[in-house]
């Protein structure tokens, strides 16, 4: 299944890589030795190496210098955003959405200085980085982030409701109940949550749109928008349940901008997967 994900994305890469980039290697060549790295869990420099190919290895390949370069260029990431888009990466889709995030630990004696510590699920404390998300009904995220655990829920959620557009709801669990949340959302998207503390609200101002989360929470439709949050349970499960999917973080991977491009990588591909088991499903109904 890994090689096949891989060869769809390849010519996804191919056909989108319109631009001619700095140096030798088109950033789709570059693009398609990562990927094949990533889908099957191995470090960069392994995909370096011919005989890790089989009877799909290409003409030429790149040295790791060169990977370790041209992945941080800008044409590499405008590339994987427009392979990202293309798979339905769209931050306007989705009458209703979902926030939430994922812990991507490391070892505690890591030697990672952006790995921090923070709390995870339970008030447990745990070191690493955090996968935060908006999800809708599409196969991957968007918009979506890379923090480091110390950053709070309610810090990255306010960048990612500010990077929405259109209409509709997005709800989350009592985390991101908070008046800066609710003032980072745009207008047309409601923020819908749990009160964080149950009770009396007191005497301070309020903005208009917690003040409506918490008058549709106590509403039938409020309560069926609680429950589909539950859905982001699931999307964070098929990440993590198949072959290549996004489990514990590797030795090889650390710092933001290394953690940051393996995660995209792992969304894409599980996106595509989604993909193909839905069209599947469709073909045979």
């Amino acid at each position: 299944m890994e090689r096949e994900l891989w060869r769809q994305l390849y010519g996804m890469l191919v056909r989108l890589d319109t631009h001619w980039g700095p140096g030798f290697y088109r950033a789709a060549e570059i693009v398609a030795v990562f990927l094949w790295a990533v889908v099957h869990d191995r470090p960069t420099s392994w995909a370096c190496q011919r005989r890790h190919w089989g009877d799909l290895a290409p003409p030429r390949l790149p040295a790791q210098s060169t990977m370790s370069r041209r992945l941080r260029t800008p044409a590499v990431r405008r590339l994987l955003a427009a392979v990202e888009a293309a798979l339905g990466g769209d931050p306007t889709q989705g009458w209703l959405q979902r926030i939430d995030s994922k812990p991507l630990t490391v070892g505690v004696h890591s030697k990672d200085r952006q790995a921090t510590w923070g709390h995870v699920a339970q008030r447990r404390l745990a070191r690493g980085y955090k996968l935060h998300v908006v999800w809708g009904g599409g196969p991957l995220p968007c918009p979506w982030r890379i923090e480091s655990m110390n950053v709070g829920d309610a810090t990255a959620g306010g960048a990612l409701l500010g990077a929405l557009s259109g209409e509709g709801y997005v709800v989350g669990d009592k985390q991101y109940d908070s008046n800066r949340l609710h003032a980072a959302a745009p207008p047309g998207r409601q923020l819908v949550t749990p009160q964080r503390r149950p009770g009396a609200l007191g005497h301070r101002r309020h903005h208009p749109g917690r003040l409506r989360s918490l008058e549709l929470v106590t509403r039938r439709f409020g309560q069926a928008l609680l429950q589909y949050r539950d859905q982001i349970e699931r999307d964070f499960s098929q990440l993590t349940c198949f072959g290549a999917g996004l489990g514990p973080l590797p030795s090889w991977v650390r710092g933001l901008p290394r953690v940051t491009l393996w995660v995209q990588a792992k969304l894409l591909i599980n996106a595509l997967r989604i993909l193909n088991a839905r069209s599947t499903a469709t073909a045979s109904a």
